[in-house]
């Protein structure tokens, strides 16, 4: 039986014995396996073989092979007894490469951590800075290793872990499904009271059509009586003429005659003051609002979502040092513009459009950031104040003097009045998120969040939460709130429950927010605009000796803030100033 790294001589059987005085010659395990017989020229000590001399050269050069340890012809074992042979071992080899799926993975490379199939090693890891192993040269490490251990505990943890969300989301569905259910109590509710309320309106109509019916019947017995009353009487009086002028009465008739003409006289006022009984014709008019509600509205309600999860506390945020450089500024004043401008609020629709309401002169202003002009202008009835986006088409301006809410279209560079929405206030400060407006009410010290029909979902009101509340701004987590006179910035969650507060100001206006959570404040009275960390525990002054900062809009893409002035003066007031921050 031949043995790897010898050749049985032709001239004997597979079944022959050798002497053992007979010294076989060493020939090249890997040319003899697929090619001709050819003496071997030295030994690979890692894969016990031993090699011709061009398969000796190649060996060194091969990045498999090149860290072998190489014996030359004069140190290598002379004979195939000094080998230690090993049984073949089963080819474990199965796995297809995902890249070369008709080859098998057979080498691991140290430094991309991948499994490799020959092809792999060839076209893509053979640099000088891949180490590539034959796997079973390394394989041998692993049985009982710490990196064994490592990788079943992290495959038990991620276990564990699918078990623990598994249940998380098994008690949070639970709980969902039980909020539904009180959602289809609360729908069935709503429908009851609309039909109780309906069913009200329509007794007061029907007991309106029947007191008019009513009256009318006591009109017309009171006619139909008088009437009667008339007639009997003519007719008795007739009667009695009539026989005194057939009996020659002269006397008699004389004076029934004079009494009947005072007696027609006194019949013609009653019949004429019995016009007064006007009877009239009705039919139903619909009450427009019900009507046109029903036709309009596509749903009975919304399903509100609430967290199922505690809210975690914010962690600590330090304010990074900001490098702020002046970018110039942008003037808002037109030829339309009878006074000095008074620009109290600013939304941006996209880095280069950003919308503006200018009280002083009564219009909401378009303005172009990279011409610096403005390039269009909507005039109002009355001061708009501050402005919020409800979709990238449609704005919410407050007007406070009207207690209105005016809705405003953007299309094809153009600003459009649609609808108006009635609140019930002084409403200053503006702010849109998921559906809902929140609404700051200056004089009388609230903050209502409403949906966009204008009902009141909540109201925050408090002596020691707001007195003068102004600007507002929020995000999906939090409503953030400036407030003048007691020179606090208030934020709160979405239930109107107050969640942090910062007090480090003199008489703070208006607000914007940063990506990272930091809030932006001018502080009015100290001509500053300060920066407040996302947890409302420290503040930073990022720009200071400003000319009474009054609104401001924070760009997230281009890190550039633009503010207002109101200082009663043409060369602040009508111009928007604007900072790089970095």
């Amino acid at each position: 039986m031949a043995v790897p790294g010898k050749k049985i001589p032709k001239t004997f059987s597979s079944s022959s014995t050798m002497g053992s005085d007979e010294d076989l010659k060493v020939y090249c395990q890997p040319c003899d396996r697929d090619g001709p017989q050819l003496p071997a020229h030295g030994y690979c000590v890692d894969c016990r073989e031993h090699l011709c001399e061009t398969c000796f050269v190649v060996h060194k050069r091969h990045t498999l092979s090149r860290h072998h340890t190489l014996l030359d012809k004069n140190s290598m074992p002379q004979s195939i007894s000094s080998v230690s042979v090993h049984p073949t071992q089963p080819d474990n080899f199965t796995k297809s490469c995902p890249k070369h799926t008709k080859e098998i993975i057979k080498f691991y490379c140290q430094n991309h951590k991948a499994l490799l199939c020959s092809v792999c090693v060839t076209l893509e890891h053979t640099g000088t800075s891949c180490k590539v192993n034959y796997i079973p040269d390394i394989s041998g490490q692993v049985i009982n290793s710490k990196e064994h251990q490592d990788i079943l505990k992290a495959m038990d943890n991620v276990t564990e872990q699918c078990r623990k969300k598994s249940e998380d989301v098994k008690k949070i569905t639970a709980k969902s499904n039980s909020s539904l259910a009180d959602v289809l109590a609360d729908i069935k509710k709503f429908r009851t009271e609309i039909n109780q309320r309906l069913d009200e309106l329509e007794r007061q109509a029907e007991d309106a059509a029947k007191t008019i019916q009513k009256e009318n019947n006591k009109n017309l017995k009171t006619v139909q009586t008088a009437c009667d009353d008339v007639t009997k009487s003519l007719k008795t009086t007739s009667d009695s003429i009539k026989h005194l002028n057939t009996s020659k009465q002269a006397d008699k008739l004389f004076m029934e005659l004079k009494l009947a003409e005072q007696m027609i006289k006194d019949y013609e006022k009653r019949v004429h003051d019995l016009e007064a009984y006007d009877v009239k014709e009705y039919n139903f008019k619909e009450n427009k609002a019900i009507s046109t509600l029903l036709e309009k509205e596509s749903s009975l309600g919304t399903l509100a979502e609430k967290s199922l999860k505690q809210p975690s506390p914010p962690p600590h945020v330090d304010i990074k040092s900001r490098q702020t450089s002046h970018q110039g500024k942008i003037c808002v004043k037109t030829s339309k513009d009878k006074n000095i401008c008074w620009i109290k609020g600013m939304i941006l629709l996209t880095p280069d459009l950003l919308i503006i309401t200018d009280c002083g002169n009564k219009a909401v202003k378009m303005v172009d950031t990279s011409s610096q002009s403005v390039t269009y202008q909507l005039q109002l009835d009355t001061g708009p104040c501050d402005v919020t986006s409800v979709t990238s088409t449609k704005l919410a301006v407050t007007l406070p003097v009207n207690h209105n809410i005016q809705f405003i279209s953007v299309s094809s560079n153009k600003l459009k009045k649609k609808q108006t929405l009635k609140v019930d206030g002084y409403c200053f400060g503006i702010s849109y998120c998921q559906g809902k407006l929140v609404v700051s009410f200056r004089y009388s010290g609230k903050l209502q969040i409403l949906d966009t029909n204008g009902t009141i979902l909540t109201t925050v009101k408090g002596e020691n939460i707001f007195s003068r509340p102004e600007y507002v701004t929020t995000n999906t987590n939090s409503i953030y709130v400036s407030d003048r006179e007691l020179a606090t910035t208030t934020k709160l969650n979405w239930q109107g429950e107050v969640i942090g507060s910062y007090g480090g100001m003199t008489e703070p206006k208006g607000i914007t927010l940063s990506d990272d959570g930091s809030v932006f404040v001018c502080d009015y009275s100290r001509k500053v605009i300060e920066e407040i960390a996302g947890d409302f525990s420290t503040g930073k002054v990022v720009l200071k000796d400003l000319n009474d900062p009054n609104a401001a809009c924070l760009c997230a893409d281009t890190c550039k803030l633009y503010f207002s002035c109101f200082t009663g003066q043409d060369k602040h007031d009508n111009f928007l100033q604007v900072f790089k921050l970095s």
